[in-house]
């Protein structure tokens, strides 16, 4: 039996089986979460959001002590969260590739100006 994991806004699906993390299915994804301390729920770094009517097994009390109330707005930690049935993931963008995102959209909305 497998679950199918989903991350948006790629798309890009993998099948895995129960139990498996957020983190390790968008490994096998070739999605990229960043991680600072290899999965351990120490960096608050894998924080995504999971869309609702996803499958995911209970909270442990570890995760949910570093959420601190944001699990209610439907926040996980990638590398603690684990799938039991079929899981549709926000992965956010990275701070670099935000950052440049949005400079880029100001440079071009400036040079629409001057025309």
């Amino acid at each position: 039996m497998s679950t199918k994991v989903t991350f948006w806004p790629s798309g890009v699906s993998v099948e895995v089986k129960p139990g498996t993390s957020i983190l390790s299915a968008a490994r096998k994804a070739g999605i990229l979460i960043q991680t600072r301390c290899g999965g351990n729920a120490a960096c608050f770094m894998c924080k995504v959001q999971i869309r609702p009517g996803s499958d995911l097994l209970p909270m442990a009390d570890e995760e949910r002590r570093k959420l601190a109330g944001l699990e209610q707005q439907g926040f996980r930690l990638a590398c603690q969260a684990k799938a039991r049935g079929d899981v549709q993931v926000d992965v956010p963008l990275d701070p670099l590739r935000a950052a440049v995102q949005k400079l880029l959209a100001k440079q071009a909305e400036e040079n629409d100006d001057l025309w």
